[in-house]
This record gives C-alpha cells, sequence and structure tokens, in this order.
C-alpha cells in the first residue's frame, strides 16, 4: 500500500505566509496559501496512489477535495510531524508540502516507483526540500533534522545516504515563501488556481504590485 502524504497547516490569516507580508496583508497572504494548496491536493489525487492522507494542523475546509483521508499533526518540531506522518504508514510513502503549487501529477508520479530506489528527494530552491519518499518509513531518518535552515535539505539528504538508501532524485522546486517566490511560482504556472489569484491581487490598486 503506497501512500502519498500531504503536510499542511489550515490557511488562516496570521498563520501562514507571513513571509508575504508585506507586500500581501495576512488576508490575501492566507487566501494565496489556500491556493497553493488546492492546486497541491488537486495534483495529489493525478497520481495513483493506494491512499491519499493529509496531515493537517487545524481544521478542514471547502478547498478540501473529496478522496483524501484528514489526520491531525502531531505536536512537536517539524521533524517530529514529518517523522510521526511516516510513522503512521505501513508501506511505502511519499511526502509533499503545500508551497509549491507547480507541482504535477507526473512529477510525482516516478517517485511512487520502488524497483529502484529506496527512497526519493526533492530539494527546495531555498535549501530545503518539497518532497521525500520512502519504501521504508522510519521515522529515524528524520527526528533531529534542523528544520527551515538552509542546510536542511543537504542534512536531510545524508541522513538518507548513511543509511545506505538507493536515492533517486527529483527536480529542484521553488517554495512560495516570499512574494518574490510568488511571482516566479504563479508565472511557471498559467492556469493554476494560484496564478490566477496572484494576478488578480497583483493587478489592482490596492493589490501588492500596485
Amino acid at each position: 500500500m503506497t501512500t502519498l502524504l500531504v503536510i499542511a497547516k489550515q490557511p488562516l490569516p496570521g498563520r501562514v505566509k507571513t513571509r508575504l507580508s508585506p507586500p500581501f496583508p495576512p488576508e490575501e497572504a492566507a487566501a494565496l496559501a489556500e491556493a497553493s494548496l488546492a492546486d497541491t491536493l488537486t495534483a495529489a489525487l493525478g497520481v495513483p496512489a493506494d491512499r491519499h492522507v493529509l496531515v493537517l494542523d487545524g481544521q478542514p475546509g471547502d478547498w478540501l477535495p473529496p478522496g483524501f483521508r484528514l489526520v491531525s499533526q502531531v505536536t512537536g518540531g517539524l521533524d517530529v510531524r514529518l517523522a510521526a506522518a511516516f510513522a503512521a504508514c505501513d508501506g511505502p510513502a511519499l511526502l509533499i508540502g503545500m508551497d509549491t503549487p507547480q507541482v504535477t501529477p507526473a512529477l510525482l508520479a516516478p517517485a511512487l516507483r520502488w524497483d529502484t530506489y529506496d527512497a526519493w528527494f526533492g530539494p527546495a530552491a531555498d535549501g530545503g526540500f518539497w518532497a521525500l519518499g520512502l519504501a521504508s518509513p522510519d521515522p529515524a531518518l528524520l527526528l533531529g533534522v534542523p528544520m527551515s535552515r538552509p542546510d536542511t535539505g543537504a542534512v536531510q539528504y545524508e541522513r538518507l545516504r548513511a543509511a545506505r538508501l538507493r536515492i533517486g532524485n527529483l527536480p529542484v522546486l521553488r517554495d512560495v515563501d516570499t512574494a518574490e517566490d510568488a511571482r516566479l511560482v504563479a508565472a511557471r504556472t498559467p492556469g493554476s488556481r494560484f496564478a490566477a489569484l496572484h494576478s488578480a491581487l497583483t493587478a489592482t490598486p490596492m493589490g501588492a504590485g500596485a
């Protein structure tokens, strides 16, 4: 049973995408986070995993499509929460976040094949990682990895290497953290909810692009 995990935070003003403010007010930053999450969930559902699970901090909204099992994040640091998400899986699992609305089913599909690799790793442009897949989920591979640092991805990758896992590499993607990130990702995802909302917000006189 292969599980596709999406780890996310409820898109509430002041709780998500705080680095988008300024120029985006907290309400607009939260709306962009919701659009990013909705695009990510749609892409995830397009991948033929046996189970699709949303690991959520907060409460679901109308942005959650049918087809996902909902579980709550545990308390603790991000490494603890990621480790717990993997620990709850009884077979191979691929975990992605909510900050890469440019992700597509075609990009994710190879990372659900385990004939050649024991792990999949998707590095982020900021030094973190946007995807992590484990054929045999082991919480110890994540616990203690320093999160939200420029070397997070390097440390996590070295954990996989030290465990002598065969690692498949996914493309580098840009997380949406800053206004410049949002602009670049929106430009690369025409037709997405995220790009449409970003265009609407930056086109108005009161928007971030004024």
